[in-house]
């Protein structure tokens, strides 16, 4: 299908999408979506799962026009609480808590909300552009990646956040160990073996990594919080001027744009959706920024960039969803579950049997990220303002819904004891200086890591060989190489002052 093809069928989904019926259903799912994402613990995914019976009697087109605005509108959701209360909505808005609730507790939320919905605009706009135009090519990329790639980008994500967060690689490395060490739990994916399970057969299944984000994050920060209330007297928080200054453009027009290129790649091929893009993304924020000394205290840069990355990359996991009716993230595998309540099987041959509806749908995007913008971002200085009510309430209330949110992932009790031990280990990190987010990287993709990895060397028969075997698994171990080299090679290379001696001792 070349490109003029597939515009003029856009201006044909355009049509269907903006009829008044589908467009109420648009509006709905992001709301619904924005809604549910600010909830901590409770995401697009389990939101889309929710609504499905309920859709049984709708129209298929209008129930996926809902369906793809809950998921944008999610996405936004989820980086709101991180913004402000340091508690993720969802993994995919996990690296944005870094940045963005340190520029909160600095009476700059409205201008942190901003920079996220805007990102989440561009981010969203770019990649459903790329879906239109290049779904065919990477859906052919996507195929010829294999096991040893997935392996190396892997261990790429966790060198790179292991070395840029916190003062000390050593503890970077020891947060990765603990979280490595909970995603161990559960049964082996290839033998079955039961592995530091204890004897639960809960625990077969593994710790759900919202448990894992949610306790490290949420109940962490408000044990941290309650420790530290009568220690120093409360200030008043601020929530500065609403919008976006002429400096904070400046710093994120350019992230936004590198979001996408970042992004919708990592969101195309099967490696886990939005966790390793906004990763990355964030790291290459911090490595170009000229305010580096701004980042762990409040950088609007490490806000922007991964929440454009984050954006780009549903529109990424669509595009595999569609194309080759791959499931990459928890929303798309619940689209795919609806798509074949449906009796439709999404693939290659999807555009030709269900060409309307498809392209119905990549409208829906279009329409769902302006609904986003128009309905969110005069809301910022709104929701700004939940800093205002007095930290005590409002802990006690990120408690409730954390707790709620655990138990609504598996509906039982252990998982509130499992929630409340996971918050013990994020209040002794914080107690140690021990950075909390490469700890939520080796839970999210240390069981993806492993199984990768023993793939490639199933493939290999065990020879080490089958882990370098492709140019582009040599390409990001290089990467690997250099960036933990980089310290060591930084004092090897001549500084400036260097540079000036040398000069005037040559004088």
């Amino acid at each position: 299908m070349d490109v003029t093809a597939s515009l003029s069928n856009l201006i044909d989904g355009f049509g269907t999408a903006l009829t008044p019926t589908n467009l109420l259903f648009a509006a709905l799912g992001v709301v619904l979506g924005t809604a549910i994402g600010v909830l901590p613990g409770i995401g697009p995914a389990m939101a889309v799962a929710l609504l499905l019976p309920v859709t049984y009697g709708l129209d298929p087109t209008a129930a996926f026009i809902m369906f793809a605005g809950i998921y944008y509108g999610g996405m936004f959701g989820g980086s709101t609480t991180s913004i402000l209360l340091n508690t993720p909505g969802e993994s995919a808005s996990v690296v944005t808590a870094i940045e963005g609730y340190p520029l909160a507790r600095r009476g700059k939320a409205p201008q942190a909300l901003a920079a996220a919905a805007i990102g989440n605009f561009i981010g969203g706009l770019i990649g459903t552009v790329a879906l239109v135009l290049l779904a065919p090519i990477v859906a052919s990329l996507a195929v010829d990646i294999g096991a040893p790639d997935y392996f190396a980008v892997m261990v790429l994500a966790f060198v790179a956040v292991t070395s840029v967060l916190g003062k000390s690689r050593v503890r970077g490395f020891a947060s990765l160990l603990i979280g490595l060490s909970i995603g161990l739990i559960g049964l082996d994916q290839m033998t079955g073996q039961a592995r530091l399970t204890f004897g639960s057969l809960h625990l077969s299944d593994g710790v759900d990594v919202v448990i894992v984000a949610v306790g490290l994050f949420a109940v962490g920060e408000a044990l941290w919080v309650a420790a530290h209330l009568r220690q120093k007297p409360e200030k008043p928080l601020t929530t500065g001027q609403p919008w976006l200054g002429k400096d904070d453009v400046r710093r994120t027009w350019k992230p936004w744009l590198r979001g996408p290129v970042i992004g919708f790649p990592f969101g195309a091929i099967p490696a886990g959706g939005a966790e390793i893009p906004t990763f990355l993304s964030y790291v290459t924020e911090r490595r170009l920024a000229k305010r580096k000394d701004e980042f762990g205290k409040g950088a609007i840069e490490g806000v922007a960039g991964p929440e454009s990355t984050a954006s780009a990359s549903a529109a990424g996991t669509l595009t595999t969803m569609l194309t080759l009716g791959l499931p990459t993230t928890a929303v798309t595998a619940v689209m795919l579950a609806a798509f074949q309540q449906y009796g439709i099987q999404p693939g290659p041959l999807l555009f030709d049997h269900e060409s309307e509806l498809v392209w119905a749908l990549v409208a829906s995007l279009f329409v769902g990220l302006v609904l986003l913008l128009v309905i969110n971002l005069p809301l910022a200085p709104v929701w700004a303002k939940l800093l205002r009510i007095p930290r005590p309430y409002l802990y006690a209330g990120i408690l409730f819904f954390a707790a709620v949110g655990a138990y609504s992932v598996g509906g039982q009790a252990i998982d509130l004891v499992l929630l409340f031990a996971i918050g013990v280990i994020g209040f002794v990190m914080r107690r140690f200086g021990l950075p909390v987010l490469p700890a939520i990287i080796g839970v999210i993709l240390g069981p993806a890591a492993e199984l990768q990895m023993r793939r490639a060397l199933q493939i290999s028969n065990g020879d080490l060989i089958g882990l370098v075997n492709s140019p582009m698994a040599v390409t990001v171990y290089v990467a690997v190489t250099l960036i933990l080299a980089w310290p060591l090679l930084r004092r090897l290379l001549p500084t400036g002052r260097d540079r000036e001696k040398a000069g005037s001792s040559s004088t």
